[in-house]
């Protein structure tokens, strides 16, 4: 499957062969669910936290006498029960990430990679390499492209006068290649492929 190489100024750059084993593969909705809900849980801080009865402070003095004041029995204020008291069973620290099979991961991320080129979404550009890197000027060779919430992918992690002309762009974000995930290819509209990114992403899921 062949597709068109353009310029970030929409002009035409030749084609280039696309790998169906990656690009026209057919998208099965479990799988991107795994590979989303596994990377947001890589994602979540896990610094959620409630004071059990050791950590909360208080004397350790009983509140009341045992019989005689009207009162349920009471041994401790900083039981879970007395206002202020501890929480029994609460969220701890701890890590939510856990494993998911490197082959699964591989699958979703060229099921998203077909999805996107199933729906015209994904595009081929030659370079990111630019003249005039200005927000504006990039806003508006951006718009000509019509590509909406863009995700541009390079084929290295230099951060150039590209990568910072498009940070004030909402929506549109670059990544490099190696960092090319499920969860930002379905979150952004169109996915922008440099040729280098292209062929070391070929090289790599093939």
């Amino acid at each position: 499957m062949k597709t068109k190489i353009v310029t970030l100024d929409n002009k035409a750059a030749g084609e280039v062969e696309l790998n169906d084993a990656i690009f026209a593969i057919e998208p099965r909705k479990d799988i991107l669910h795994r590979v989303t809900e596994w990377q947001r849980a890589k994602r979540r801080a896990g610094t959620h936290k409630t004071k059990g009865i050791s950590e909360v402070s208080g004397t350790t003095k009983k509140p009341f006498k045992q019989k005689g004041t009207g009162n349920a029995r009471q041994g401790s204020l900083r039981s879970p029960q007395m206002r202020g008291g501890a929480i029994i069973f609460g969220p701890v620290v701890r890590s939510h990430e856990y494993d998911l099979p490197k082959k699964v991961r591989k699958l979703g991320l060229k099921m998203a990679l077909s999805a996107k080129q199933a729906a015209g979404k994904l595009h081929v550009v030659d370079t990111l390499v630019v003249k005039d890197a200005k927000t504006k000027t990039l806003a508006t060779q951006i718009e000509k492209l019509g590509l909406s919430k863009a995700l541009f992918v390079r084929g290295d992690n230099a951060k150039d006068a590209f990568f910072n002309g498009v940070q004030n762009i909402p929506y549109t974000d670059v990544i490099p290649e190696i960092g090319l995930n499920v969860y930002d290819i379905l979150r952004h509209g169109d996915v922008v492929l440099t040729t280098h990114a292209l062929e070391a992403l070929q090289k790599r899921l093939a």
